[in-house]
């Protein structure tokens, strides 16, 4: 299994720095593994389309289930929100997922390369 430690994923803020990085991931023919850091907090983010795949049922759904057993369940929140559980959208071909702190979103990007970079995991 492929892992990024948290130390290694990149952060980016502008939008010349997140085309920069999608430029190098492309020419690479790896996928995106990135942390924004935006406006109230840091959002993983995760990106295959530029290789022509997408995560497998099996891989997503794990995926999912990781991250929101990593989560606290936020109260006010519908249980069986898809969206709120994982904390943003987790799809087969991108995703995009919540976290307070870059320590935390790191933690967590780091956490889902296990996922993304496997090409095991892919279709």
């Amino acid at each position: 299994m492929e892992y990024l430690a948290s130390s290694n994923v990149p952060v980016y803020e502008t939008v010349d720095e997140q085309r920069a990085l999608w430029e190098r991931c492309a020419d690479r023919g790896q996928p995106v593994l990135a942390v924004r850091d935006a406006a109230r907090g840091y959002v993983v983010h995760y990106d295959l389309q530029h290789l022509d795949a997408e995560l497998t049922q099996a891989a997503l759904q794990a995926l999912r289930d990781r991250v929101r057993s990593r989560r606290p369940y936020p109260t006010g929140t519908d249980p069986v929100s898809e969206t709120e559980g994982v904390g943003g959208e987790a799809g087969s071909v991108s995703g995009e997922l919540h976290a307070p702190t870059e320590r935390d979103a790191r933690d967590l990007a780091s956490h889902v390369s296990g996922f993304v970079l496997d090409r095991g995991n892919w279709r």
